[in-house]
């Protein structure tokens, strides 16, 4: 008998207290969503060792991704970060309080700022990185390839279908 989960209680519910509906998209998205909680508390786990909390890391590791100088204008950090201009604004804030960012006039434009990984910076994601890959690694271990490959390529699909296309990179 295959293993159940609490989500497969949940529909059997619905299913026995209105047969009118079709309760597999709720056990779909009641899965991603509890899923995206076990994830998100694994993952916040992860950077509290690292002395970082998620929106941390993420700004640290967007800035590290964009390859050298490791700098970005506030526009370019906002779109990769998908959050309002006031919470890059505290990102930044924090991270420049830490030592771990700059900012700088852009040489461009008077009126931009650029947002740079400090060498301390820089240090601290790149030995952050390796750790949080194994935690990732850790999180899909129930997933041989083929698996991993099969919910990738579904996953894309879904995100695609609700708008999620838009080039990080100009």
């Amino acid at each position: 008998m295959e293993q159940r989960d609490t989500v497969d209680d949940i529909v059997e519910q619905w299913a026995r207290t209105r047969p009118d509906l079709n309760p597999e998209a709720m056990g779909l998205i009641g899965r991603l969503r509890r899923l995206n909680a076990r994830v998100d508390a694994a993952l916040r786990e992860y950077f509290t060792t690292c002395g970082l909390d998620s929106s941390e890391f993420d700004v640290l590791a967007t800035l590290r991704r964009s390859g050298e100088p490791y700098e970005l204008n506030a526009r370019a950090l906002l779109k990769a970060a998908m959050v309002t201009s006031g919470a890059i604004t505290n990102r930044v804030d924090k991270l420049s309080a830490k030592g771990l960012v700059e900012r700088n006039p852009c040489p461009d434009d008077r009126r931009a700022v650029l947002i740079r990984l400090t060498p301390a910076g820089k240090e601290l994601i790149d030995g952050a990185l390796a750790g949080h890959v194994r935690n990732e690694e850790r999180l899909l271990a129930a997933l041989d390839g083929g698996e991993r490959a099969q919910l990738d390529g579904l996953l894309r699909k879904l995100l695609i279908a609700h708008g999620d296309t838009e080039a990080l990179l100009d």
